[in-house]
């Protein structure tokens, strides 16, 4: 079995919480979605699909939308009926000294 970076284990565990929605991951200036989810973005929003390592040889769908933006890109995937879930990125204060 391959060992799955933090990142994605982390991804897997929000994704397990909310299946019925297209969940956003918070990376930087961007929100990502991976697996089916990304699929479905590039598709319904018109936006590239890429792919990101996970682990040693292992590539899975991506396709992400700028922080900026995503008001309007959500707003079109609700007009669509789907659900959407966005999962930002927070920081420990402590960690950060």
């Amino acid at each position: 079995m391959t060992k799955t970076t933090p990142l994605r284990q982390q991804y897997l565990d929000i994704k397990r919480q909310h299946q019925d929605a297209i969940v956003f991951f918070r990376l930087g200036d961007f929100y990502e979605t991976f697996d089916e989810d990304a699929k479905v973005a590039s598709r319904e929003l018109d936006i590239v699909l890429t792919s990101r390592p996970v682990s040693k040889g292992v590539r899975v769908p991506m396709a992400g939308i700028p922080y900026h933006a995503v008001e309007n890109y959500l707003s079109r995937l609700i007009d669509k009926g789907y659900h959407v879930a966005i999962c930002e990125q927070i920081s420990d204060e402590q960690e950060n000294g």
